[in-house]
């Protein structure tokens, strides 16, 4: 039981490390790329579609994005969500085309950008402590039912924090190279 509870928690806390590993490749240090575009969502009929299910992105060169929308009437639309998104925008509708300029990156956007990698490691970091707490509830519960002893429990819950432990430290790794590589001119 306990050993089912840990790899349950081993397996959660590494797919949150490698959604991170994710967001963290979508934060440019200068040049395009598509994915910079993948979790921002436009309104669609009343749903919140991303951005990928209602347009084609592609790279016009190595600072410009294009968005090419399937359906015209969607131009203002995905152009105002670009612009309004987190990510410091400013797309421009050339025909039926949206031409997204990478800015150059200044001081203060570097500064922008790490305050976004640094919460982004933050909300990970919760992540692996809500693993956590749901694990140890888990001992916990097993433990009430008198399924195992309070020694197990006990070893049981420091075998978790010593995978906490472990994934925050990776996480705080992967910020501070991040935040290496966004301040590097």
């Amino acid at each position: 039981m306990i050993t089912n509870i840990k790899k349950s928690a081993e397996q959660k806390m590494q797919k949150s490390f490698e959604a991170l590993i994710i967001s963290f490749g979508k934060i440019r240090t200068g040049r395009a790329h598509t994915g910079i575009l993948d979790h921002v969502t436009v309104d669609y009929y009343g749903s919140p579609v991303p951005i990928t299910q209602v347009a084609n992105i592609t790279l016009a060169d190595a600072r410009t994005i294009n968005v090419t929308p399937w359906e015209k009437n969607m131009l203002g639309q995905i152009e105002k969500t670009i612009r309004d998104s987190d990510l410091g925008l400013n797309p421009v509708t050339v025909g039926e085309i949206i031409r997204v300029p990478m800015p150059i990156l200044t001081e203060d956007r570097r500064r922008d950008l790490t305050k976004i990698v640094k919460q982004e490691a933050e909300n990970a970091r919760v992540s692996m402590r809500n693993i956590r707490r749901d694990a140890n509830t888990n001992l916990k519960n097993i433990l009430k039912d008198k399924k195992i002893a309070e020694d197990e429990e006990r070893r049981g819950q420091d075998e978790i924090q010593k995978l906490t432990n472990h994934h925050i430290s990776e996480i705080d790794k992967l910020l501070q190279a991040k935040e290496v590589e966004l301040m590097a001119v």
